[in-house]
This record gives structure tokens, C-alpha cells and sequence, in this order.
């Protein structure tokens, strides 16, 4: 059965290959539609942009996940797809079966509904159960909002997301400062660079305990701190009363990364920011190199 891919070439034709399908990959059964596509030509990321000739010397497929309310994993596979213009793939939550991917994105959404506790019933999911191993023998994993509160509940990465301190939902554009270069998600990042990025949950607050906190810092595995537009570390810049201002951590291993902020919602500048793309052109050149 083949899967769908990104590929090169014109928006039109792209929509006249694919169509509905690519977008609507399962049918009201949950069955997998038989889609086919040329396969993918990746580009090269140059300046934090796709470049428009050379090409890196292998390709490499992305694979997200879909859940029961998942809202956000057309967002994550539209960038994937049409800006990094690399294979990509929707893997259902029924379904342990990563396809060969080399990275998975957890997107954001509602998983389940967010019944019980956001993320508390995804974990058990076959697909996370998939995932686990994945994470395990060093594959690439990002969890963005609901997808870092599903990474904690699986126990990839260390700590909890409670409700915001203000107990309301909160979406707008927030500053993050990068903490980390040395990952394969932030090294096309400088140290100190201010990102603007969207929020949009009502679980972003994150706790963990001071002896895990303490493993963070001195380990560099906090990526990034709600800041000012001047990278300044304040209360008044953390949005949610997140621990000591973390936005994104790590886990031990460097290859899963869990934030709250939406990369995904960020990579184009139509969208008010295109800060998050470095994210994935991050990715896509570890991959490339590894």
C-alpha cells in the first residue's frame, strides 16, 4: 500500500495528485485510502529556509500521529510537507506500526478529549506504545502542547503539565529564549536567540521536582524559557507560572523534545512568525547528517 508523500512541484499540481486524500488519509472506518504520489526530492535548508536546488545526500520521512482530537496534525504535516518538502506520513493512534519513519511529531490537540488528564489515556495507546521503543533505540520524537503533555504521561520525558496559574485557556504570541544549541531540534538556533512563537493551551504549566529540575540545568536539557522580546527571564514573561520559565526540555538521551509553544503555527511569516520553522530545519539537518 503506498503511503503519502510530499513531493516537489506547483501547489496545483501537488492538490491535483493528492487531493481530498492526502488531507483525509482514513476513511469512516479508520482504513488506511490507497494514495499515490511521486515520491519526495528533498531540499536543502539554507538560512533557515528550504533551499530551491541542491539537495541533501539522503531522504528522510516524517511520520504524525493522529489521536481521537487531535486538531493540529494537518498544521505539523503542512510543514512537513510544503515548506521542508520531505516525505511524510499520518500514523493512526489504533495502529504500532511507524511505517520506517525517522522522526515522529506528536501534535497538539485534545487526545481523547483530554479525559482524565491531558495525554493520561494516548499513553496507553498501541502507536505511543510504538513511539516508546522508537525514543528508545534513538529515533527523533517532538511533542508540541498536547504532544509534550502526552510525552510526560508516557514517561519520555520527566515532569507534569498542570492547568495555568490563571486557570484560563491562553492563546496568543509568546518570546522564548533558546537555552540549547546542542540538539538535534535547536542547532540551527544560537544560544540566546529570542524566538516568537504561538501558545494555545490550558495545561501549560509545567512542575517538576527540584532534584529533577537540577538535572535539567546542569545537564542543558532545558531548551527553552518563556522571556521578554529581549530575552529577559521575568515573571511577567511566563505566561502559564511554568517552572522556572520552561517552555521545552529535553530528555536524557537529547532525541525527544517536549514544548508547549506551536512551532507548527510559526513557520510561515504569514502566520505572524516564522521562528518555528528552525525547529524543523533542525531536524531535517540532523537527519540529513546523521
Amino acid at each position: 500500500m503506498n503511503e503519502p508523500v510530499a513531493f516537489m512541484g506547483s501547489s496545483a499540481e501537488r492538490k491535483r495528485t493528492m487531493g481530498y486524500a492526502k488531507w483525509y488519509p482514513f476513511n469512516h472506518l479508520n482504513e488506511k485510502r490507497n494514495i499515490a504520489a511521486p515520491p519526495a526530492v528533498p531540499r536543502k535548508i539554507q538560512n533557515g529556509q528550504p533551499a530551491q536546488s541542491s539537495c541533501y545526500p539522503r531522504t528522510m520521512k516524517f511520520g504524525v500521529l493522529v489521536f481521537p482530537g487531535s486538531n493540529c496534525d494537518h498544521d505539523t504535516y503542512n510543514v512537513i510537507a510544503e515548506i521542508a518538502h520531505q516525505p511524510v506520513t499520518f500514523l493512526w493512534h489504533d495502529s504500532d506500526d511507524l511505517q520506517g519513519v525517522d522522526a515522529v511529531l506528536v501534535p497538539g490537540g485534545f487526545a481523547y478529549g483530554d479525559y482524565l488528564r491531558t495525554g493520561a489515556i494516548a499513553r496507553f495507546s498501541p502507536v505511543m506504545q510504538a513511539v516508546q521503543r522508537f525514543a528508545a533505540g534513538g529515533g527523533l520524537v517532538l511533542g508540541i502542547c498536547n504532544g509534550f503533555q502526552i510525552l510526560t504521561e508516557a514517561g519520555l520525558l520527566p515532569g507534569a503539565l498542570m492547568r495555568n496559574a490563571g486557570l484560563k485557556y491562553i492563546c496568543k504570541h509568546v518570546h522564548l529564549r533558546v537555552e540549547t544549541t546542542d540538539s538535534p531540534f535547536t542547532r540551527q538556533l544560537t544560544k540566546g536567540e529570542v524566538l516568537k512563537i504561538p501558545i494555545g493551551h490550558m495545561e501549560g504549566n509545567y512542575f517538576c521536582t527540584p532534584e529533577e529540575l537540577h538535572r535539567l540545568e546542569s545537564q542543558d536539557r532545558i531548551a527553552f524559557r518563556y522571556s521578554t522580546p529581549k530575552g529577559e527571564i521575568t515573571p511577567e514573561a511566563n505566561p502559564n507560572g511554568s517552572l522556572a520559565n520552561i517552555a521545552g526540555i529535553l530528555n536524557p538521551g537529547r532525541n525527544v523534545l517536549g514544548m508547549m509553544p506551536h512551532p507548527d503555527r510559526s513557520s510561515e511569516q504569514l502566520l505572524g512568525s516564522a521562528d518555528g520553522w528552525k525547529i524543523f530545519a533542525s531536524m531535517v539537518e540532523a537527519l540529513a547528517t546523521r
